[in-house]
């Protein structure tokens, strides 16, 4: 999902329920920002446009957005025509509309780019561009290796207005450039510098502007295919393999992201909200009566979207026993008022 997400306007609370349907789907969110790899010095930045903590990489003082300017982003979502993915995006496109608006939102356009080549039953209800797959066989069953293509297609034909501030992204524990220097210098050569250069990220969330993400989004894509066609990376990065494609795409662009740990929060591993700025679903959240996380095992109460592979959540899910975290009461409170208002939502 391509995004331009400004950091410091909205509410963590606006920016959760935002991404919520962007988490279920796991597709890529981007924000559209202007890039600027000269860090100098170094400063914090909050919601007003004073102090924020950055714990990672902070963003450097001469890219600091002027206290109450306003930068639209333009939110986006790769999806396909399968139930799984429909129903997801039915969620996020449901929170989007009701956050769009509120006092200190930047939220401008969206778009849920539809990678299945033809229209589906939801091109009147989401706003949709439709795309291409890649072709027969070339994602050999790993179907995210549609979403850099799909990029490429989009960023070549849409029109966006949204635009400006600094790349920024979710620094992911298992993402680890240094763990796999010989593996990633097949892709990313010496005289592009150490591998430390590749940030710990995947393609979402990510924040970045449209111009730059047109240039990586064809590099992105060619290095998904090519880690893919090589037998040693493919069993080395697995089912994060096209995340590590887009860290070296950008790295080769010489595009540096400000790292925020903030930037998300991963039910059930996160247990309360705080002042996060996204849920990222995608764990399945699985509990005994006692409230009390099972581990490798389903629970007495669950909610896992791998459950609804064929067909959307019913309405009204029961809400987790006492003692789980806020983090998963949340989540599914939210899924439950997206479900109750979507009209036909079982249809």
């Amino acid at each position: 999902m391509i995004v331009r997400k400004n950091m410091g306007r909205a509410s963590p609370l606006v920016l959760v329920t935002l991404v919520l349907g962007f988490c279920f789907a796991t597709y890529n969110l981007v924000t559209m920002i202007m890039h600027s790899r000269a860090i100098s010095k170094w400063v914090e930045d909050d919601a007003n446009g004073g102090i924020f903590f950055d714990p990672v990489i902070k963003m450097p003082e001469n890219v600091r957005k002027p206290k109450n300017a306003r930068l639209p982003f333009h939110v986006a979502v790769t999806a396909t025509d399968a139930t799984y993915s429909q129903w997801q995006c039915r969620i996020m496109y449901y929170w989007y509309k009701k956050k769009k608006d509120l006092p200190g939102s930047d939220m401008g356009g969206f778009t849920r780019i539809l990678h299945s080549g033809s229209p589906d039953n939801f091109m009147d209800e989401i706003p949709t561009i439709v795309v291409d797959p890649l072709p027969e066989g070339l994602d050999r069953g790993y179907i995210v290796l549609n979403r850099p293509w799909a990029f490429v297609q989009w960023l070549e034909k849409a029109t966006i207005e949204e635009d400006g501030g600094f790349p920024a992204a979710f620094p992911f524990f298992y993402i680890k450039p240094a763990d796999y220097g010989k593996v990633l210098r097949k892709f990313f050569p010496e005289e592009m510098g150490p591998v430390t250069n590749i940030d710990p990220i995947g393609n979402s969330p990510v924040i970045i502007k449209k111009d730059l993400l047109k240039k990586i989004a064809p590099t992105w894509m060619n290095v998904s295919l090519k880690m893919k066609d090589d037998p040693e990376t493919d069993e080395a990065f697995g089912w994060v393999l096209e995340m590590y494609a887009y860290a070296v795409g950008s790295a080769l662009h010489g595009v540096q992201h400000i790292l925020r740990k903030d930037f998300m929060l991963q039910p059930p591993w996160d247990f309360e909200i705080g002042k996060k700025f996204i849920i990222h679903y995608t764990y399945g959240c699985d509990y005994n009566m006692k409230g009390e996380l099972m581990y490798g095992e389903i629970g007495e109460w669950r909610f896992d979207k791998r459950s609804f592979l064929r067909g959307p959540p019913p309405r009204n899910l029961s809400l987790p026993p006492p003692g789980v975290p806020e983090s998963v009461v949340t989540l599914v409170k939210m899924v439950n008022e997206a479900t109750a208002n979507i009209p036909n939502w079982e249809a």
